[in-house]
């Protein structure tokens, strides 16, 4: 059986790892072995922090409806239970951005959530 150098092989796979480490600090981004620790620490983290992310996102949103709503003399939980009385679907996301661009649209939304049904 002919011998196998692995020179080339090694160097590629040691060259595509240190491909992610760019901006990374000290000897975590050029040394191999200092370099497959922090990506594996990176892509923990990646991964953790885009979930993290939704839920930050999803928290400010509710904070800009809650002091739209409080403005209208009325709270964020009363409101988002009307919202869903009247099943009016409409997403945090999409509130929150009407409260900052659109306010005239938002109170008129607040107030279709608030009207009596006959």
């Amino acid at each position: 059986m002919p011998r196998v150098k692995r020179g080339v092989t090694a160097h590629h796979r040691r060259k595509r790892l240190l491909k992610y480490t760019k901006g990374f600090r000290w000897g975590r981004k050029s040394k191999f072995r200092l370099a497959k620790e922090a990506v594996i620490h990176a892509w923990k983290y990646a991964y953790r922090d885009r979930r993290n992310k939704k839920r930050a996102f999803r928290a400010l949103w509710q904070i800009h409806i809650n002091a739209a709503c409080r403005a209208q003399g009325l709270q964020y939980s009363r409101f988002i239970h009307m919202l869903k009385e009247k099943n009016i679907a409409i997403d945090r996301k999409i509130l929150s951005e009407l409260t900052k661009s659109q306010p005239d649209i938002f109170k008129k939304i607040v107030e279709e959530a608030t009207s009596k049904s006959k």
